[in-house]
């Protein structure tokens, strides 16, 4: 068998990612909506826990200039992302659960 180069690898799964994502969230109820933005808001937590422990451990870290390369900037954009998102998702979950609280006949 062939080498197959590893990006080509990478790039099938990440079509396949994507193609999967699209039609399993459209396929999700208006009223799962709500805990399907619990679950990737946890992703997100998981994924800036995750870039925040490759950033502290990276042994490149002593030095700026050396440890500014594709990747690190990568890294960071990935972080303030998913920070976005988590900060995003927990806004419109807590708009969404706002929506299903009983009103006070007062009001």
């Amino acid at each position: 068998m062939e080498n197959i180069d590893p990006f080509v690898i990478n790039f099938i799964v990440f079509t396949l990612a994507i193609f999967v994502g699209y039609f399993v969230v459209w396929a999700v109820t208006p009223a799962l909506h709500t805990p399907l933005m619990s679950v990737t808001n946890a992703i997100s937590g998981i994924i800036i826990v995750g870039s925040l422990t490759l950033i502290i451990l990276s042994p490149e870290n002593n030095d700026f200039q050396k440890s500014l390369d594709l990747s690190s900037l990568m890294g960071y954009l990935a972080t303030v992302l998913a920070s976005i998102n988590v900060f995003g998702g927990f806004v419109v979950t807590q708009r969404m659960l706002a929506m299903y609280k009983k009103k006070n006949k007062n009001d």
